[in-house]
């Protein structure tokens, strides 16, 4: 695999884990930004890491 597509598949991950830990902060009371944001943010890095993880099959399938 090369290096290029072990970085997106990495960025991926990383954006997944960011969706994670927004939404594992749904669940914490007294959270200051709000549970719509919270909820937007880890709809947007969720979505990031489809497109990365994507775009990564698609180069690893070429090599």
């Amino acid at each position: 695999m090369g290096i290029f597509t072990s970085v997106v598949f990495l960025i991926s991950v990383a954006f997944f884990v960011g969706a994670v830990h927004h939404l594992l902060a749904l669940k914490k009371p007294g959270m200051y930004p709000p549970k719509a944001l919270l909820r937007k943010r880890a709809g947007t890095l969720a979505g990031g890491g489809a497109i990365f993880l994507l775009v990564g099959i698609i180069f690893y399938t070429f090599q």
